[in-house]
């Protein structure tokens, strides 16, 4: 609308398959915003069939108002700190100018009370994930085209890269970390793939259709992060009241269940699909957690306290 303002105001008489060529709709797209910047917005927008274009029909000195209120102005700001954890990436200078081409159109409109945003509200995020944005560009097209990528990729426990030829279907930022959703057509599984692991990406010319009952929902259903096993494991934990505190102020997933006893301290359950990302997690608590069961994950997390005393004896 904005565009089709400027065009009207600069006596070009647009009209709705030129704007929409432009623009890259429907002509029926174009159609419509006139016909509510006319009839919602009130713009004396008329029809010149000889110039086969709109004008307007007398003086418009800017776009009319956009009403918005105190809490989309504030949910609009937090978005904008959300992007701060991409500073100095390459995706600051890309997200910084789709930001500065939504809030233009707001600019000198909106009047709310709070007058100094930067002093009661702030984002910070640690560990932004440092992914190539030419690479990235060409996943996403990959996953908005439905359209077959190659690329080589290295495992985390491995040190060369191998060639994978993948139908991407969902592309995800979990924990500031950027994931591939794809069906590896090599070895015909749903596979995670992290960005930053991945090289010399490219979009083949060969299509596909996403299946019907993918869900992203679904596929996480049974990790704790990103990555799950599909086989279901039973986790239970046991907090002392220091950590207890801190563990219930949170949810931590769909699954949990929390019971508090009497000194304190609580228990947490939960339905897992793979124990590597749990297992980190349970180590970060240190010596204010002990893994009750499955046996597995008692055994992993010895091995792993073992070898850090290890690091420090002497």
């Amino acid at each position: 609308m904005m565009r089709l303002h400027a065009a009207l105001k600069s006596h070009h008489f647009p009209n709705c398959q030129k704007i929409a060529t432009e623009l890259e709709v429907s002509a029926k797209t174009i159609q419509r915003d006139i016909d509510f910047m006319r009839d919602r917005l009130g713009l004396p927008i008329g029809y010149d069939p000889q110039r086969f274009g709109f004008y307007y029909t007398e003086a418009v000195t800017g776009f009319p108002s956009i009403e918005v209120s105190e809490g989309e102005i504030t949910a609009l700001f937090v978005a904008q700190k959300a992007l701060a954890q991409y500073k100095g990436t390459p995706f600051e200078r890309p997200l910084h100018s789709a930001f500065r081409k939504i809030t233009d159109g707001l600019k000198d409109r909106v009047s709310f009370s709070w007058t100094d945003l930067e002093d009661v509200i702030s984002f910070r995020s640690a560990g932004a994930s440092p992914a190539d944005l030419e690479l990235f560009e060409i996943v996403s097209k990959g996953v908005l085209r439905s359209v077959e990528l190659n690329f080589e990729y290295r495992k985390l426990k491995s040190s060369g890269y191998e060639s994978r030829r993948v139908r991407p279907y969902h592309l995800g930022c979990l924990e500031n970390q950027w994931y591939l959703f794809a069906e590896d057509l090599d070895r015909a599984q749903l596979r995670t793939f992290a960005l930053p692991r991945m090289r010399k990406v490219s979009l083949t010319t060969k299509g596909f259709r996403r299946p019907a009952d993918f869900s992203i929902t679904k596929v996480l259903s049974g990790s704790f992060g990103v990555f799950s096993s599909g086989r279901k494991h039973r986790i239970r934990l046991r907090f002392d009241p220091y950590a207890a505190r801190l563990v219930s102020e949170r949810t931590w997933h769909e699954s949990q269940r929390i019971r508090s006893l009497p000194d304190g301290s609580i228990k947490l359950q939960l339905e897992l699909g793979g124990l590597e990302e749990i297992e980190r997690w349970i180590l970060s608590w240190g010596s204010h957690v002990r893994v009750l069961e499955p046996r597995t994950l008692v055994d992993r997390i010895r091995k792993e306290a073992e070898g850090i005393a290890k690091l420090y004896r002497g």
